[in-house]
């Protein structure tokens, strides 16, 4: 049975360390993770594990997960983490009122686009202002247990940028220009930090890296996106066996979807499983379990909107290389647009009212014009892949760290649209 703490949030900063020891290095990427003093801060502080859930590590530094030694049954809570230690988004805007609000107008007057992303600028703001107070800080223990290094978009280098394919590219890229803008935002001095801090390009892009690594949105009593410690130590699986739910007075828990056996690692969704690209931008690893990739085709993004359809639903199959049958639409769809007008508005219909009659015949009718067309996207894409891969390999590792996954990611869409060329290829 869970029990929830009452202690205040005065009283948790009265518990602070009362004297200011220095500041995390966050450049210090070789300082192992004090993953276990975060636990016993946070168990101080009420956070509650089942029996037999501790922490493990593959590396004894920097890759650490959490597991279950004694089992779990399904519903069951398996941690238990109270709102006082959790950074919830919607308090911090409370905690710095008008000053943070200055700062997300400066956000949005940089970059409309980015009033969606609020909430982790907010998130990204708090972890700067809890690591300038150094161990003054209640989060001091938290903060010095989460990585120094990220291999994620926001991470990479131009150099990183131009050995990934495009959709890849792109997604990264994306990345590193909306942590430029909060990071504009910010010199505008609005939030209570000092000028050391904002200026430290290092530190601010790590507090973005931790914010952006680390939260969990929630929609309901409002959308907020929170981080609760020790519950964020779980790690992605495409078929997790945990969820992280929070309740509305923002305590966590991790609740075991099925029956775990003793010894398994805990794990959650921290993406969708069928486009592994996305979560490689933002948490920058490559996970290995994904079944399926996107299509790659980012020149057809027109298209794609059109027709109303999703970059996962436009697959390619990793083990096979079997393709879903909307990437044969927004290719056929482009061959109509340029060569019979009537047609592609005919077929685009088709697509966007699931007649597969209609469509099916536009299909058999051009078939060989869309089989063509496929052919030159995926060894297009296959010839990119390989010497994307051959410029990251001529990089030195040590002065560019982030080239394996990298590597890893490129080789992953070599293999796969190896095997859909040969698919197409026994189609004629």
């Amino acid at each position: 049975t869970t029990i929830t703490t009452t202690t205040t949030s005065t009283q948790l900063y009265q518990f602070a360390t009362s004297s200011q020891q220095g500041l995390i290095d966050v450049t210090d990427i070789y300082s192992p993770r004090d993953v276990y003093s975060m636990e016993e801060w946070a168990s101080q502080y009420g956070m509650q594990k089942a029996d037999g859930v501790e922490l493990y590590t593959h590396d004894g530094r920097s890759d650490y997960g959490v597991s279950t030694q004694s089992g779990a049954s399904a519903g069951q809570t398996i941690i238990y983490v109270p709102s006082d230690i959790v950074l919830n988004s919607a308090s911090i805007q409370q905690e710095f009122g008008m000053s943070l609000q200055q700062a997300e107008a400066a956000v949005v007057q940089i970059d409309q686009g980015l009033d969606y992303r609020l909430p982790l600028f907010r998130l990204m703001a708090k972890i700067l202002v809890e690591y300038e107070k150094g161990q003054e800080s209640l989060y001091y223990p938290w903060l010095n247990s989460v990585p120094r290094q990220f291999y994620n978009g926001v991470s990479m280098t131009k150099v990183c940028y131009s050995c990934l394919p495009p959709y890849a590219g792109w997604l990264t890229s994306n990345e590193r220009i909306d942590y430029s803008h909060f990071a504009m935002a910010l010199r505008q001095g609005y939030v209570p930090l000092s000028q050391d801090t904002i200026r430290n390009k290092e530190v601010v892009k790590w507090a973005y890296n931790v914010a952006l690594t680390r939260f969990h949105e929630v929609w309901q009593p409002e959308r907020a996106k929170l981080i609760a410690p020790m519950a964020d130590m779980l790690n992605h699986s495409a078929e997790p066996n945990c969820e992280i739910t929070f309740d509305y007075e923002g305590n966590c828990n991790v609740v075991a979807l099925y029956d775990i056996a003793p010894g398994s690692p805990l794990t959650i969704s921290l993406g969708d499983p069928t486009n592994p690209t996305p979560i490689f931008a933002q948490y920058g690893f490559l996970p290995t379990d994904c079944a399926t990739i996107f299509c790659k085709a980012m020149h057809l993004d027109p298209q794609i909107k059109e027709l109303g359809y999703e970059f996962n639903e436009l697959l390619f199959q990793t083990q096979t290389g079997e393709i879903a049958p909307k990437v044969w639409d927004i290719f056929l769809y482009e061959i109509l647009q340029n060569n019979d007008p009537g047609s592609a508005q005919q077929f685009g219909m088709a697509c966007q009212n699931n007649d597969e009659g209609t469509k099916e015949q536009y299909h058999g009718e051009y078939f060989t014009y869309t089989l063509d067309a496929l052919k030159q996207h995926v060894y297009s894409i296959l010839s990119d892949a390989e010497n994307l891969t051959m410029k990251a390999q001529s990089y030195d590792i040590n002065s560019h760290p982030r080239v394996p996954v990298i590597v890893a990611h490129n080789q992953l869409v070599s293999q796969t649209f190896t095997m859909t060329a040969a698919l197409l290829e026994q189609m004629g």
